[in-house]
């Protein structure tokens, strides 16, 4: 079976974050069942005067040069002439067209002509698709968002609020089937909790750093924990896609605690690992987050996390005891605090070393990257049988 993975952008510092690793996970779980698997994106932030590459990750990649064309919509407002010409011969070429959607100029675009060309169409939103009043993004989904989701063979949610949130965008029409299929990550082996002797306890954020994710109450915990740890350090890492960096600094010079504060970059995903094996707690104050992959990766090595209530995994994370789940809520200056004293539950070492081994077996048990890859191909397959029993018969030679 041949699946093309259609995602919007891949950058080398991985700026466009989870659904490119997604994209990306699934890519290399198919291909370790035997299946043909590549991915399709725009490229950017790569030298020009070097080709583009051609593989990601192990991933072989048809990578396509970034054009700006609305750059006021960011990610939104990029596409490519050159590979909205190659799509036709791309996607006939696929047994399963697998599009990580979102109101764009590249994706949906190849979603469209995927479902025209009658090609099985599998679609998966990241929790990136739901009503919404911008005048802008309506417009999006009168001229195509809606017509590919009714049209398409399988919808994919993380979420039961996730379908729900899309299935309001076609409604009252039907959207195409639903399928849940979580994130899953490869397993890892489980880092050791007991703390180094003289290395001070390290708390980590690492994620896109953009406003969504809300660094801030990540910085705002800061004071909280180091009236207890004075010698705590804090690392903040991850692209600097909203800017927010020397802000965050800022934010941390200015209530006294900018000696606690590391911001270390965009990390490619060996140093990501190597960052959670390092920490004591992850943090990821997000107050709108389907379904982090950074999250799953931190209790993939058994590292305890710190996550708001409306995470997609907040549930999960709760019932397990692999950490702690607080509320948030937009500009409340108790996000900070809250996010503190739970960062201060889990850095004790019995709590610490319990949560620590439930976020591991958690993450083998609920969330591998294997389970999750068996799931996906049993949708592919009701995807690629109904789109065989729909196909019109050859016509009779005379």
């Amino acid at each position: 079976m041949k699946a093309l993975h259609i995602v919007t952008l891949h950058t080398p510092t991985h700026d466009f974050g989870g659904p490119t690793r997604v994209a990306l996970n699934l890519c290399r779980g198919l291909r370790a069942r035997g299946d043909q698997a590549a991915l399709v994106a725009l490229g950017d932030g790569f030298p020009a005067d070097r080709r583009l590459p051609r593989t990601v990750d192990g991933v072989p990649a048809r990578l396509f040069q970034a054009r700006h064309l609305l750059p006021r919509f960011e990610v939104s407002g990029i596409t490519s002439a050159a590979l909205l010409a190659a799509a036709p011969r791309m996607l006939r070429s696929a047994d399963v067209v697998h599009v990580h959607l979102m109101r764009d100029l590249v994706t949906l675009p190849v979603a469209l002509l995927a479902s025209a060309l009658g090609r099985p169409l599998v679609l998966q939103t990241h929790g990136m698709i739901d009503p919404t009043e911008k005048r802008v993004a309506r417009a999006v989904d009168v001229l195509g968002l809606r017509r590919v989701l009714r049209k398409a063979d399988a919808v994919l949610h993380l979420t039961e609020q996730e379908r729900q949130l899309t299935e309001a965008v076609v409604a009252p029409e039907p959207m195409g089937p639903a399928y849940r299929l979580v994130n899953g990550v490869a397993p890892q082996p489980a880092r050791g909790t007991r703390r180094v002797p003289g290395r001070p306890p390290t708390v980590l954020y690492c994620a896109r750093v953009q406003e969504g994710k809300r660094p801030q109450d990540f910085v705002g915990a800061m004071p909280t924990v180091l009236e207890k740890y004075p010698e705590a350090r804090f690392v903040l890492a991850g692209p600097d896609t909203g800017a927010l960096a020397d802000e965050m600094l800022a934010r941390a010079r200015s209530l006294g605690v900018g000696h606690a504060l590391e911001y270390v970059g965009a990390l490619d995903h060996p140093g990501v690992l190597a960052r959670l094996r390092e920490s004591e707690v992850y943090v990821l104050p997000s107050i709108k987050d389907a379904f982090s992959v950074s999250v799953l990766e931190a209790l993939s090595v058994g590292l305890p996390v710190v996550v708001t209530r409306t995470s997609g995994l907040a549930p999960d994370v709760a019932a397990a005891g692999a950490g702690r789940v607080v509320d948030s809520a937009p500009d409340d200056p108790e996000n900070g605090p809250r996010v503190g004293r739970a960062v201060l539950e889990l850095l004790d070492a019995a709590a610490g070393a319990a949560a620590s081994r439930a976020a591991w077996q958690l993450a083998r048990e609920s969330f591998t990257l294997d389970a999750v890859v068996g799931t996906l191909r049993e949708v592919y397959g009701q995807v690629r049988e109904r789109a065989g029993a729909h196909a019109r018969p050859a016509p009779t030679p005379r």
